[in-house]
This record gives C-alpha cells, sequence and structure tokens, in this order.
C-alpha cells in the first residue's frame, strides 16, 4: 500500500477515474473545500468536531508548495468558526520542510497568522502534524517559535519514539496543546520502539503524563489520537481519577475509521474531533488507510479494477 500511495503514476491514473471516488468518499470529504464545508457542518450536527487537512504531503517542488500553503490559506479564510471549528492540520512537510527549513517556518508563520487575524469564537489551532523521525526536532523548534510569536499553533507527539517521553513531559509542564499519537513510522530499536505491546505501554505512560495533575495545572490541552477501543477507556477512567472533565481534553479519530465509536463517545458527552482532508491529492491518503485496516482492502480492490 505504501508503494501504490508513493507510486506518481499510479496516482495519476487513478485521481483522473471517475469509478475511484467510492474509495476517495470513505477516507476524504472531497476534492474541494467547499465539500470539506459541507461534511464537517453534517459531522458538527453530530457532535463530532473536526481537525481540516488539505491534501499533499512531502513535496519538493517549490510551485507544489505554493499551491498547498493556498490551499490552508483558504481554509484559514472559509471556515467560519461557529458551525465548524477553525482547527486545521498541517505537515511540516507539505508547507515547505521538504525543501527547505526556512520556506517552511516563513509559510507556517504566514498561517498561523492569518489564524490568528480571524476575530471568531471558539478555539483557533493550527496543529502541526509529525512525520518521520528526521522531522522531529525541526517541528518542535517550529513549534517553539509560533508559541513564542504568541500564536495559536499545538504539536502531534508520536508514542513509538523514545525520546517522546521527554518531549511530552516538556509540553505538558508548559501547557501546551498536544495531539499523541502512536505514530504511522518504523525507526531503528536505537530511537523507537518497534513492538506493538511496547508502543502501546509508551502511549499510555504519555497519556498519564498529559493527565496529570500538574499538566492540569500548567493548562495543558491533551489530545488523544487513537482508534484503540481499550486505551480510549484506559484514557477515560485516568481523567475521571485525576479530574480533568469531558471537553478539557479531546479524543482525534480519522474520518471513515471506527464511525460508531466516534459517535457512541460524542453521545457519551466526550469531545470527538475528525481529522478530515480535503483535495484533489487523495490516492495517497486513503489508500494508506487502507494498509493500516486489511478489512479495508476491498475498497482498493474495487478502485483498481474500476468498481467505485
Amino acid at each position: 500500500m505504501i508503494a501504490l500511495a508513493r507510486s506518481a503514476a499510479v496516482t495519476r491514473v487513478m485521481q483522473e477515474r471517475a469509478p475511484t471516488s467510492g474509495l476517495a468518499g470513505r477516507f476524504v470529504a472531497g476534492p474541494r473545500l467547499d465539500d470539506f464545508l459541507v461534511v464537517a457542518r453534517r459531522l458538527r450536527a453530530r457532535r463530532l468536531a473536526t481537525s481540516a487537512f488539505f491534501l499533499g504531503e512531502y513535496v519538493t517542488d517549490p510551485a507544489k508548495v505554493a499551491v498547498n500553503v493556498e490551499g490552508i490559506r483558504a481554509a484559514l479564510t472559509a471556515i467560519d468558526g461557529e458551525t465548524v471549528d477553525l482547527h486545521v492540520s498541517v505537515d511540516p512537510s507539505q508547507i515547505g520542510y521538504a525543501v527547505d527549513d526556512a520556506l517552511g517556518e516563513t509559510n507556517a508563520l504566514g498561517l498561523a497568522e492569518v489564524l490568528a487575524a480571524r476575530r471568531l469564537p471558539g478555539r483557533k489551532t493550527l496543529m502541526l502534524d509529525m512525520e518521520d523521525e528526521s522531522y522531529v526536532a525541526r517541528t518542535l523548534a517550529l513549534h517553539a517559535r509560533l508559541v513564542g510569536a504568541g500564536l495559536p499553533v499545538a504539536v502531534t507527539i508520536q508514542a513509538y519514539l523514545r525520546r517522546s517521553a521527554e518531549d511530552i513531559a516538556a509540553l505538558a509542564a508548559s501547557g501546551a496543546m498536544v495531539r499523541l499519537v502512536k505514530g504511522a513510522f518504523v525507526g531503528s530499536a536505537e530511537v523507537a520502539h518497534t513492538a506493538r505491546r511496547d508502543i502501546d505501554a509508551a502511549y499510555r505512560a504519555l497519556a498519564a503524563t498529559m493527565l496529570s495533575p500538574a499538566a492540569r495545572s500548567a493548562g495543558t490541552r491533551p489530545v488523544f489520537g487513537t482508534h484503540d477501543e481499550r486505551i480510549v477507556a484506559e484514557v477515560r477512567a485516568l481523567a475521571r481519577d485525576n479530574g480533568w472533565q469531558p471537553g478539557a481534553y479531546e479524543f482525534e479519530m480519522l474520518y471513515g475509521v471506527r464511525p460508531r465509536l466516534q459517535e457512541r463517545l460524542a453521545a457519551e458527552g466526550e469531545a470527538v474531533r475528525l481529522y478530515l482532508p480535503f483535495g484533489r491529492d487523495w490516492w495517497p491518503y486513503a489508500i494508506r488507510r487502507v494498509g493500516e485496516s486489511p478489512r479495508n482492502a476491498w475498497l482498493a480492490l474495487r478502485a483498481l479494477i474500476g468498481g467505485g
């Protein structure tokens, strides 16, 4: 699935074929910003918040970077902040970090300034996604730069990396908004946990730091990115034990993945946010979601043979 995602030829063919829209529709709002807004408002009516993501990552062409930045800027300008939260996720590699760090930082500052300038109610957040290990230090440095400029920013931390214990401790002590995920990349044993049970154990330990009384006093805003129902239950219990109220933390999941779990949590009063991509470059993202769950393999097969 990763090979299919990274193949420019396959991507071009699949995105030009109308029958593949069924696969795209499962995990992506649609090719246009208006498609995102329609789906986001529908989800909001079901008490599900969203995090907008303009599709496009690991971009080494400056012209494509400019297209991505404009797409993100358009989202920041169009989202109303009332029926849809002004919460936008950004991959550093899509805004210039795969070309030059200075370009990426300039673009991030510009986008965060657009966000800060919006005079709207509710939470405004530019969420920095975390990519492979080579981006971690640079992404954390970018987060610190934006925080220092007084801009509304949050950052994602991956439990599979050994360094994350130190990173989470520092972020929680500073009162940051942090999205904790298990991590979709593979690292060597020197820098990463490689066994699933060890990654799960690391996630639980990091969640405990994020939900500690000290983190709550510091103003930390924990976001738990997971579809693991056991961990969700443990996080909820830990939050209750440490005096966190629903809404002071949230769960974030992918649009199209475990929808029944998402709706049940929302019905029970938990804050739930869905990572909702939009844009024309849907194939790499959608096919990776298929690779994460064999249950979704039939969607890819139908797309590849033209069955929708």
